[in-house]
């Protein structure tokens, strides 16, 4: 499977036909892949925080939350203890995916019980590599300030989202700023 069939296929699953937010999506993952990692499955889903549905796109080594653009919101499968499924008549399916960085929750998942399990796998065979999964690294910011201000989002990004606590984001950004 490629990228652009996953992200296609989200986007249908998320009745978006939109083709410059599927093109911007898929530049947005692309930019992102680590080394190695392959696309595995993808579905629709919002976050609590946002009234439209994104898309979940699950690799083998992340899963990511992609939205309007913005940089991807990673949970490392390796940290995945745990992805379940509840209902509710107001959200529809609760995909809430556990993992030593935080709990994260999405609402009306399509077909969440097929991703929730998905997910599953692909955490045990990623806590199982022989290699440990390569992790995400932010380069160093050029002098011009603008890839700076790219590595900041991005991890203020992942701090709201839970996969980094408190210090490890004062930490960070104390490294990119010097």
């Amino acid at each position: 499977m490629e990228w652009t069939d996953l992200i296609d296929t989200a986007f249908r699953v998320a009745g978006n036909n939109n083709k410059a937010n599927q093109a911007e999506a898929v530049r947005t993952v692309e930019a992102a892949v680590i080394d190695g990692e392959e696309p595995v499955a993808s579905t629709a889903g919002r976050h609590p925080d946002h009234f439209r549905k994104g898309v979940l796109v699950l690799t083998t080594h992340r899963l990511l939350f992609l939205k309007d653009g913005k940089p991807p919101v990673p949970v490392p499968l390796a940290a995945v203890t745990d992805a379940t499924v509840a209902r509710s008549k107001l959200n529809g399916e609760i995909l809430t995916v556990v993992a030593l960085t935080g709990s994260h929750r999405f609402e009306d998942v399509v077909e969440a019980d097929d991703f929730a399990e998905r997910i599953r796998e692909s955490a045990r065979l990623a806590r199982t590599a022989p290699a440990a999964a390569p992790t995400v690294t932010l380069a160093k910011p050029a002098p011009g300030g603008e890839q700076l201000i790219d590595q900041l989002e991005r991890l203020a990004a992942l701090h709201t989202s839970g996969a980094l606590t408190p210090d490890e984001f004062t930490r960070a950004k104390q490294r990119l700023i010097g």
